[in-house]
């Protein structure tokens, strides 16, 4: 597809659609992919592999520059490494899901990712979509098109634990749980909380199948690009 580069921030808490959505786009309209979540969830990993207190934000703020993240941006097969190695398996670990929050509220931890994210998606040839939680607001304020993804907490439970395989009642409500207490550590941190820009468009993904949302953000995205 020959068109002028656009830039797109999806951004929205855990179970609304965000990766699935933002793959699928960019593998439509052509452009490529950045999943920021799996960024500091390997900035985590390697804290952890390392013997980092991730409690100490001192510690964690003083080991933030050692880590070589690259990411790759195909939509197709995105790809994660740290300091050459492939870690888009261990970073999805229970272990690491628990000390992503610490580890992604300490300032210098962010700021060595923005710069990354930053980096790449201005080298992106055709533009590309970014889904995170403070893409639209901090990261890439000047987005073309900015989107915020919402959901009941009951949907957005139901969601991840099927991405999990958990089926029964009392693992739906751990899930719930868990995930109202990663929105509020996400909202409350002091460097770049989770929230919705002033321009952003809302989609709440509740009732809506992925095709569907997928459908309405590539629509709005075409909508830009003509104008």
């Amino acid at each position: 597809m020959t068109a002028t580069p656009v830039i797109v921030a999806i951004d929205g808490p855990a179970g609304t659609g965000k990766s699935s959505t933002s793959k699928a786009v960019a593998s439509r309209l052509g452009l490529g992919f950045l999943d920021t979540g799996a960024q500091y969830r390997a900035m985590t990993w390697w804290m952890l592999a390392h013997g980092v207190d991730v409690n100490d934000p001192a510690k964690v703020a003083a080991a933030a520059g050692e880590p070589d993240i690259v990411s790759g941006t195909d939509p197709l097969g995105p790809t994660i490494t740290v300091d050459g190695e492939d870690v888009s398996g261990p970073i999805r670990s229970q272990e690491v899901s628990a000390a992503v929050s610490a580890v992604s509220a300490v300032p210098e931890v962010r700021a060595v990712i923005t710069a990354l994210q930053r980096s790449i998606a201005a080298a992106a040839p055709t533009g590309i979509v970014a889904e995170g939680r403070d893409i639209g607001t901090t990261v890439l304020p000047d987005a073309d098109v900015k989107i915020f993804l919402t959901a009941s907490p009951e949907v957005r439970a139901a969601r991840r634990s099927a991405e999990l395989k958990g089926k029964d009642a009392a693992g739906l409500a751990a899930t719930q749980a868990a995930l109202l207490k990663r929105d509020a550590a996400d909202s409350a941190r002091k460097a770049s909380p989770l929230a919705k820009a002033a321009d952003a468009i809302e989609v709440d993904t509740s009732e809506l199948t992925l095709e569907q949302v997928i459908q309405c953000v590539v629509t709005l995205i075409e909508e830009r690009r003509r104008r």
